[in-house]
């Protein structure tokens, strides 16, 4: 456990011992209930602390004075709290109160100086990593030390967090104790893992990482990097991003390939594992300084379909062996809560078919699973059809399509939102608000529910991943923390259906731009109208946007990815009349400023925008008026006084906005209160805003308001007192807000709420009477501690509530050493 590490002091055992009874006590007596709930607040406070210790490895073994003092308070604290628990009200004399009532506040301030102490020692780890990282720069170049100082306000903290590998794998065990004989030795290496795509190099290598032996020995120094068809410079960046470091702007490979350098070095005798997932023939130029630059003990394990055999002989992963694949396939195509019936004459010969592909077997698997037998022998005749092919990836490819194949028949539209998946980069995670956005105006999926449901179809059949960042499902329609990921070679099977369709008719287009090198379709002089519906143009860091005019009569969705510091709307934008849905999306590690924001003024059937890590106040300085704008989404944007200062009357640019979600914008403070004009909005949600400390008290004037969500606005102090207008919300969602004491005295005018979201709010104090008030109440989500809020008078009146207790993880997991 980090805690426990820090200093050499036993802190980790003692402080789980004291949170544990923190929670048992508060959650039953009566007494010193205030006190209690300070502490408990306190502790809890320590998650933060912790997860900043994760990215200070250097702390946790350095001598800090008086930690053992902390201890021992702590440890009597411990004692202090079993008392309290047995202090029965009619026993407790005047005296003795205030005695037990000063130990609680004096152990409240020890704890509140323990997070002090510890929070000083980061800022000091922080600083020295600055300094020295400044310092060697100056060395390179002085200029850039000063274009680096000025992306302090841009700091971007870093994680090492590696992705899971599947829950159920094979045939991969003997390949990981070899590797690892490799990686443990303690000398420098490059190993290079080869295979045909869909054979599980990622998959192995995921399980590497995770192995007990390789975990101790590299500690917080194993770093795992999607590469795929990233520029180096953005490569670099997303490592510099997972060390904890500050992020600067590499706009060269050179300035790039100086800061790896000096990252390898400054780590010196350290072990240290860099997983480099997915390399193209493109990247081997960061693979040729790597080699140049690594140390001892310093090991680089790269998964390639190619060899590159000038870093020496590549480890070959093959298919799976004929009793592997089988096993696999059973596993696939059978439910895992019952028996399911398998013919096995027919699963041999789809196996066998299959050719030992981990992705084939899978997915075919997931896909005759719980079917008829009839539906088993098309899928063997479908796979016999292609086993003429000499390609093993075209081969793949062939195996891949009789599942996508199975859904034109059966669920043609989730063929169709599987398609949709290849109009983002590869090897990124997918938004899954934004398929929500495209979905609702393609195939009419007007619930978001619906959406996501079809995400599930596609995860139940193998042909993509949902995955979340708390690891549960959320049910209340919050779909923020959703994501979807997918194999590259399902994305390579998407882009060969896009190509199936008639030239000229299209429905899909793709444009992938590197450097300046548009398609030779593009620079014709004479270019036809394309009639696609949708549209997707992916740059990478090198391209200047020099881009030739297109016409898209027809198209309705355009997504835009790019990895620029500033980033303009290409200008035939202008003229698609149609479009629906326009998802921008900055795939670099700064926020971008967004030019030509005001050519949308002039598309009438725009409905939906989303905006990720975009510089607002950029676009927010164009007048324009967007009439049929319903939903706008920002997501890790820069908002600052956008709206506030700005000559833009919002209700005039979106008199019919009926959405409008804010997530991760962490220098929004107040919200703007021009967003009270919005007399249309149905719901409003920021989240993840930690820094947002008040909301206008003007926002009863949002009278249609039917959702509000503020979950994880850590700053929040409290609710306007005129929420009490907001008649028609039905969901107010305050999950995670810690620093709200107290609800609206008269919340109970609120006629129209059914569910509140309250859990983890730990500093709420009592629950005003107004509240019996609220006659269509069906639902609260709570923690154990603010379940207590609801006892009575609230229970016997309130009597059609169902309480639904969230239970939170308080076994110290999160104080893991790495």
């Amino acid at each position: 456990m980090a805690l426990e590490a820090v200093g050499g002091a036993a802190l980790g055992a003692v402080f789980g011992t004291l949170l544990d009874g923190v929670i048992a006590v508060s959650s039953k007596t009566i007494m010193f209930k205030t006190h209690l709930r300070d502490l408990k607040f306190t502790m809890e406070s320590f998650q933060q602390v912790d997860e900043d210790l994760r990215q200070h490895p250097n702390i946790l073994f350095r001598p800090i004075p008086g930690l053992e003092r902390f201890r021992i308070q702590m440890k009597k604290g411990v004692q202090l709290v079993d008392k309290c628990s047995k202090v029965r009200p009619w026993k407790l004399n005047a005296f003795k109160k205030p005695i037990y009532t000063s130990k609680l506040v004096a152990l409240n301030a020890s704890l509140n100086t323990l997070l002090s102490v510890l929070t000083v020692h980061i800022i000091s780890d922080t600083r020295a990593r600055v300094i020295n990282v400044a310092t060697t720069l100056n060395q390179i170049d002085a200029n850039i030390v000063a274009q680096y100082q000025n992306q302090n306000q841009n700091q971007i903290r870093g994680w090492c967090a590696i992705p899971e590998p599947p829950p159920f794998t094979v045939g991969l065990d003997v390949h990981v104790e070899e590797l690892k004989m490799e990686l443990l030795k303690d000398e420098a290496s490059m190993l290079v893992v080869t295979g045909l795509g869909g054979c599980g190099k990622t998959t192995l290598a995921q399980k590497i990482c995770k192995d007990q032996k390789v975990k101790e020995k590299f500690k917080g120094n194993l770093f795992f990097v999607t590469v795929s068809k990233k520029s180096n410079c953005l490569v670099v960046q997303e490592l510099c991003q997972k060390t904890g470091s500050l992020v600067p702007s590499f706009q060269e490979e050179a300035i790039a390939f100086n800061w790896l350098q000096e990252f390898l070095n400054a780590t010196g005798q350290d072990p240290l594992l860099l997983v480099l997932d997915d390399v193209s023939p493109g990247s081997d130029s960061l693979l040729d300084k790597l080699d140049e630059f690594k140390r001892p003990n310093h090991n680089i394990l790269v998964t390639s379909r190619v060899h590159f055999p000038r870093f020496g002989p590549a480890y070959l992963l093959g298919t799976l062996e004929p009793g592997d694949a089988m096993t696999l396939f059973r596993h696939s195509a059978s439910r895992s809560d019952r028996s399911s019936y398998i013919p096995d004459n027919l699963a041999e010969q789809i196996v066998q078919h299959c050719k030992g592909f981990p992705l084939a077997i899978t997915t075919i698997g997931r896909s005759v699973c719980e079917q008829p037998t009839e539906i088993w022998e098309k899928r063997v005749a479908e796979l016999s059809k292609g086993s003429s092919i000499l390609d093993s990836e075209d081969y793949l490819l062939a195996c891949l399509k009789s599942s996508l194949d199975a859904l034109d028949e059966r669920m043609p539209i989730i063929k169709e939102c599987f398609i949709d998946l290849a109009l983002f980069p590869e090897g990124r995670s997918i938004p899954a608000v934004a398929l929500i956005d495209l979905w609702a105006e393609l195939y009419g999926l007007d619930k978001d529910s619906w959406s996501i449901a079809n995400i599930h179809e596609l995860t139940n059949r193998n042909l993509a991943n949902l995955v979340t960042r708390n690891g549960k499902t959320e049910i209340d329609g919050y779909y923020s923390e959703h994501f979807v990921t997918q194999h590259d070679m399902l994305r390579n099977l998407a882009i060969h259906q896009i190509g199936q369709d008639e030239i000229g008719k299209e429905k899909r287009l793709i444009i992938d731009i590197c450097g300046d090198n548009l398609p030779k379709w593009w620079t014709e002089q004479k270019i036809k109208p394309k009639m696609s519906r949708l549209l997707s143009i992916s740059t990478d860091g090198l391209s200047s946007e020099k881009w030739h005019d297109m016409h898209l009569p027809k198209a309705e969705v355009l997504v835009l990815n790019f990895q620029t510091e500033n980033y303009g709307l290409p200008k035939f934008v202008k003229k698609m009349s149609k479009l629906k849905v326009l998802i921008v999306t900055n795939y670099g590690v700064f926020q971008a400023d967004l030019s030509n924001f005001k050519l949308l003024g002039s598309l009438p059937n725009l409905k939906r925008i989303r905006l990720e890590r975009i510089s607002i106040p950029s676009i927010s300085k164009n007048s324009m008026q967007l009439m049929s704008l319903h939903k706008i989404s920002l997501f890790m944007c820069s908002i600052g006084q956008a709206f506030s200062n700005s000559s833009i009357q919002i209700l005039e640019a979106f008199p019919n906005l009926v959405e409008l979600n804010i997530d991760y914008c962490n220098d929004l403070v107040e919200l703007p209160v021009k967003i009270c004009d919005l007399i249309r909005l149905k719901k409003l949600s920021i989240t993840n805003c930690h820094k947002l400390s008040r909301l206008p008290e003007e926002i009863g004037k949002l009278e249609g308001l039917e959702v509000l969500r503020l979950r994880s606005c850590t700053d929040l102090v409290k609710l306007p007192g005129s929420i009490k207008d907001l008649t028609k919300l039905h969901l107010l969602d305050i999950y995670k807000c810690f620093s709200i004491k107290e609800l609206p005295e008269d919340i109970g005018e609120m006629s129209g709420l059914e569910k509140i979201n309250m859990g983890q709010c730990s500093r709420l104090q009592e629950l005003p009477v107004s509240v019996l008030n609220l006659v269509e109440l069906r639902e609260v989500i709570c923690d154990d501690y603010t379940e207590n809020l609801w006892g009575e008078p609230f229970k016997s009146n309130l009597t059609k509530i169902k309480i639904s207790v969230v239970k939170e993880d308080f076994n110290l997991n999160w104080l893991h050493n790495l």
